[in-house]
């Protein structure tokens, strides 16, 4: 059975991307503090966060995506080893295919950046009332306040997406959003007014 260490460790030497320590510490709070029980978690990567929010309480149910089908193979062997398979529920699948009637407290988002808008877009009616969206990565290493810090043109394009979307979060009179920068990599917790 891994241990939060050895997955920690096997993360960074595989450079598989993992929610930085005081971000999964902000959103364990957030789940126990509210006690949510139904989550979506887009991007599985290795079952790093999904396992670490299941052992919360036997009560949690998550669904998690996941479309890398080696990455998944070894959240598979994660959470087989630390007998979550009752429940987390991984799908090996593009998120965009992804369908469900099902609500959920929590949708955690920490996909594709330049996706968030699409996919926030996509699960809007699977949030439960009450419920909220975590969306991670909003600094993106300090790159949205200062773009200088990449030369790669593909990256220049997905900040510049983040920081649009970051704005609309704060400005959409629907969004109830409250952005944390100083938490993990910029977090931000977004509960929806319904109309």
């Amino acid at each position: 059975m891994p241990s939060i260490d050895e997955l920690e460790a096997y993360a960074h030497e595989n450079h598989v991307p993992i929610m930085m320590k005081t971000g999964i510490e902000f959103i364990l709070e957030l789940i126990r503090n509210q006690a949510y029980t139904r989550i979506l978690e887009l991007g599985t990567a290795i079952g790093y966060s999904a396992i670490r929010m299941a052992r919360i309480s036997p009560l949690i149910q998550i669904d998690t995506l996941e479309n890398d089908p080696e990455r998944a193979q070894v959240a598979m062997k994660n959470i087989a080893a630390e007998h979550l398979e009752s429940q987390i529920r991984l799908h090996v699948m593009d998120i965009a295919e992804f369908q469900t009637d099902q609500q959920y407290d929590l949708i955690f988002v920490d996909a594709a950046k330049a996706q968030y808008p699409h996919y926030m877009q996509q699960f809007r009616a699977n949030l439960a009332e009450g419920g909220v969206f975590v969306f991670d990565n909003l600094n993106f290493h300090g790159m949205v306040e200062d773009p200088s810090l990449t030369e790669n043109k593909g990256t220049k394009q997905m900040i510049k997406k983040l920081r649009r979307f970051r704005e609309t979060l704060m400005t959409d009179p629907n969004c109830l959003t409250q952005f944390y920068p100083e938490v993990g990599d910029g977090v931000a917790v977004v509960g929806l007014l319904r109309k």
